[in-house]
This record gives C-alpha cells, sequence and structure tokens, in this order.
C-alpha cells in the first residue's frame, strides 16, 4: 500500500493506474477504522481494480462546541488494517494541503433539499462540509466508483444527489451498516461510551427495530412516534430527532411503501445516529399530526 500525503504525488500514481485502464474506487474516511469501513474497502475491492482510501479529519464538517479536537487520530494503526484489507492507496492530506487558504475563505459546495432537516437540522453547516470535501476528493480522485456506508442514510442522499446534479460520472454505492452482536451500529464515536453507556445505546437499535414491527403490521404513526420516544427517553438516551421518511427523504404519505426509520440521540457527550429501512403496508398508515419533531415526550 502506498501512503502519499501530497496532492501531486496522488495523482501521478493514479495516473500510472488509469494508463493500464484499470478501474478506481475511492472509500472517504474520517480515519479511527472498524469493521464498518472495512466492509467499504472490500465493497470497492469487489467493484474496482484499484482502492484508494482517503484519510482525512475533516474540519469544516464539525461545528462550534462539536469534538473536532477529540475526535479519535489513530494514524498508524489505520494504516495497519488498510493494508491488511488490500488498499492499494491511502492518501492522508493535511489541513493546510486541502485549505491552504483557511477554511473561511474556502469555496463551499451546498446541496439543497436533501441536506435540510435531521442531521442537517441540529448541525447546521455540516452537510456544506461534507460535500465540500468529498467534492474535492471526487476532483483530485477522479474515481470511476464510491463507497460510504448507509449508517448516515442522509449523508448518503446528500452524495447522491451532488453526484447526480454536477453530472459527476462516479458510481456511488451504498455499503449496508456493519452491527456489534448486541445490535448497535458500528462508530468511531462508539469508543466515547463508557461500559454503562454502551449498554444503554443497544436501546437505539432496539427501539427502531420495535418500531419497524409496529409499522409494518399497520399501527399509526403518531402512536409509534410516540411511544418511540417514549422508550428512547426511558432508556436514557436524549433524541435528536426520529422520523420516518420515504427512501428519497422526502415526507410519507398514502402511497408510500418502502420507507426508512430516522434517529439520532445524545448519550452523555456522544451523539448517535442509526436508521432501518422497511416495507409499510398496503393498508395506509395513519400519517396524520406527524409533522417531524413536534411536541415530542419530555419537550417544551
Amino acid at each position: 500500500m502506498r501512503t502519499l500525503r501530497d496532492i501531486q504525488a496522488l495523482r501521478d500514481a493514479l495516473g500510472e493506474y488509469r494508463r493500464r485502464g484499470q478501474r478506481i474506487a475511492l472509500v472517504p474516511t474520517m480515519g479511527n477504522l472498524h469493521a464498518g469501513h472495512l466492509a467499504l474497502v472490500e465493497s470497492a475491492r469487489q467493484n474496482a481494480d484499484v482502492v484508494v482510501s482517503s484519510l482525512f479529519v475533516n474540519p469544516m464538517q464539525f461545528g462550534p462546541g462539536e469534538d473536532l479536537d477529540a475526535y479519535p487520530r489513530t494514524f498508524e494503526a489505520d494504516q495497519i488494517q488498510l493494508e491488511a484489507a488490500s488498499c492499494d492507496v491511502l492518501f492522508a492530506p493535511t489541513t493546510t494541503t486541502l485549505y491552504p487558504d483557511g477554511l473561511e475563505n474556502q469555496t463551499r459546495v451546498h446541496v439543497p433539499d436533501v441536506s435540510q432537516g435531521l442531521c442537517g437540522g441540529s448541525r447546521p453547516g455540516h452537510f456544506d462540509g461534507v460535500s465540500t470535501v468529498v467534492t474535492m476528493l471526487f476532483n483530485l480522485v477522479q474515481p470511476d466508483v464510491a463507497c460510504f456506508g448507509e449508517k448516515d442514510y442522509q449523508q448518503l442522499a446528500v452524495i447522491r444527489k451532488l453526484v447526480r446534479d454536477l453530472h459527476l460520472p462516479i458510481e456511488i454505492i451504498g455499503v449496508p451498516i456493519v452491527r456489534a452482536e448486541d445490535g448497535l451500529a458500528l462508530s468511531s464515536r462508539n469508543g466515547y461510551l463508557s461500559l454503562e453507556q454502551r449498554e444503554i445505546a443497544t436501546r437505539l437499535y432496539r427501539t427502531l427495530c420495535d418500531m419497524r414491527s409496529a409499522l409494518e403490521a399497520g399501527e399509526s404513526l403518531k402512536k409509534v412516534l410516540h411511544q418511540g420516544y417514549c422508550a428512547l427517553y426511558d432508556a436514557g438516551l436524549t433524541p435528536d430527532y426520529l422520523e420516518l421518511r420515504d427512501t428519497l427523504l422526502g415526507p410519507v404519505d398514502a402511497e408510500t411503501r418502502e420507507a426508512v426509520l430516522l434517529a439520532a440521540v445524545q448519550l452523555g457527550p456522544t451523539r448517535l445516529i442509526d436508521n432501518l429501512s422497511l416495507r409499510l403496508p398496503e393498508t395506509p398508515v395513519d400519517t396524520t399530526d406527524t409533522t417531524p419533531g413536534a411536541n415530542p415526550p419530555g419537550s417544551q
């Protein structure tokens, strides 16, 4: 595996692969790798001849008071894992390499519509930071395919729209969530959890599973959302949002069949997100009075 930090060195290396007619895949990461990241690398390997992984903790996607400084940085361990996973090139630029004029003077990419609400509602500017750095990586690597995890469902939707709207010749592959044995979605931020919090965190997945079963059985969405909020609060989790959307992140209606439950919760200093896909029954689900986030239990 070649580890590169310089943009020109990256372009030179990838030029060699292109001259051989090889198909290139990109796996963008912020490091502190776990099995979920390695599943992305595996998917990339299955869909291309050359796998490029980027490792960059992007300051533009962190808001004031978020965990930029505390975000775990495990570069040497990440290198070892990527090499073992048969990654061909690791691109690990510095902040000044990608943002030489500083963040304040950096051109930004904004993806409208799908970036609104959900994580975009509680983390203003987050998806502009994601879209900007991903566009930059797409430009530098010029991959044929790029792999992103479905755990970050809204992020994946943002990237798909970015590629579609800008007519980029890149195939975007969504890779299913990798979970621990108890169902918790793997995340770099899980490392912040204490042993007690780690047990509590499993209630997020279990709550979503219970909600999915109830909705697929035809129960009222208003009732199911209320029960879901109550279950999360009772477990010691503080919901940021808990919503049912269609697969394109639009509102559900009587015609919706394929849908996704999306949730973000706070547990101590740790923010956890998860989602579950489901199929709604032919009998229309009652979706009245379910404005996202409207008067959940415990709200003022």
